[in-house]
């Protein structure tokens, strides 16, 4: 008979984590730890990335005091293994990636094991193993950058990936799949359908659009209502996006918005995930005082994601609606209340079925 295990699944964008050292990492790591006593899980991926910040040569230093502080906390006493990944050798230019990847193992777990890329085959997990640098010659991760001409127009920027595969309680896959089960989470950059949004938004007003440069590019989009004095509804411009009923982002949660979150679509047949039910993920104020507040520098989207493939979906035990809130899966955001940066980190909470 199968047993199983409870996992959580976390992106998070810390990047203003670093920037602002003090009260954003108090106010992250207490959520964080809220939400592992609220859900009890067994295993734990946390995914991280703009470790260090934006001045991650001065802040690279408290990287690995934010590591510590995790793996010494009183709340994670029970998980008596750890993987630890972090890219942080900045020197390195062609390969930085300042992405950063921790995984816990509680206790309770008496059979785990981790895929060696070099020997191509699954090891046992064993005590804490913390790996700091480029990470290049660190067998059991794949990381890499993206190349330079993913973005042709711009500076090539830090974005890349990393990749483990894990065996617990002898589970990855029924011979059914023709492909291992995956999940795949982090700061996606995923935006809106402007565009169609602007549209919706400015269908009873005027809009005036301004153009510079030779050639012509948009410089700005503003929106006015035709009556009430011309009052500007919506004003957009090169990191500005400034909407006067932005408390819509909000409200239900954002439902009415989803409609213009449409880039996965482009990989339905691929990826899914669990639906929705929290507001845009990004860009939150980093004022202290203003947590569920919008910046005005982008069009609040769902950035952060936990996305799996159909086959992971299938292999999520979901309890019996009566039973349980949600059938015990939770997709959500933690730290709602609370200033955690520009970006609310993401979770998955599931149950999943072994053969342990």
């Amino acid at each position: 008979m199968g047993t199983s295990v409870d996992v959580l699944l976390v992106t998070a964008n810390v990047g203003s984590l670093f920037d602002n050292l003090g009260e954003i990492e108090s106010n992250w790591l207490r959520e964080f730890y809220k939400t592992i006593h609220r859900y009890k899980p067994y295993f734990i991926a946390l995914h991280c990335q703009e470790v260090g910040g934006k001045d991650y040569e001065l802040n690279i230093s408290h990287v690995e005091d934010f590591i510590n502080n995790i793996l010494s906390s009183r709340e994670m006493k029970d998980f008596d293994r750890a993987c630890v990944y972090v890219d942080n050798d900045f020197r390195m230019k062609s390969c930085f990636t300042a992405l950063g990847s921790m995984y816990l193992i509680h206790r309770s777990i008496k059979q785990i094991y981790q895929y060696d890329f070099r020997e191509k085959e699954y090891k046992a997990v064993c005590g804490q193993n913390i790996h700091l640098g480029s990470l290049d010659d660190v067998p059991s991760l794949e990381k890499e950058k993206f190349p330079k001409n993913f973005w042709p127009d711009f500076n090539w920027s830090r974005k890349g990936f990393m990749r483990t595969r894990w065996i617990i309680h002898n589970r990855i896959s029924d011979n059914t799949y023709s492909l291992l089960p995956f999940f795949l989470f982090g700061d996606f950059n995923f935006r809106l359908d402007t565009q169609s949004l602007v549209e919706n938004v400015c269908s009873s007003g005027d809009i005036q659009t301004i153009q510079t440069g030779s050639n012509n590019e948009v410089e700005k989009i503003i929106c006015e209502e035709k009556e009430n004095d011309h009052k500007v509804l919506l004003h957009i411009e090169s990191k500005l996006f400034e909407y006067v009923h932005k408390a819509a982002f909000h409200e239900n949660n954002g439902q009415a918005l989803l409609k213009y979150d449409k880039e996965i679509n482009h990989f339905q047949d691929i990826l899914t995930e669990e639906e929705i039910v929290f507001p845009p993920s990004y860009p939150y104020s980093e004022d202290h005082a203003k947590p569920t507040q919008y910046m005005n520098t982008r069009c609040p989207s769902w950035c952060d994601r936990v996305l799996m493939s159909q086959s992971a979906k299938i292999l999520i035990y979901r309890e019996p609606e009566e039973e349980c809130e949600n059938n015990g899966v939770a997709y959500n955001t933690i730290g709602s209340n609370v200033c955690m940066g520009d970006h609310k980190p993401v979770f998955l909470f599931f149950r999943i079925k072994t053969n342990g």
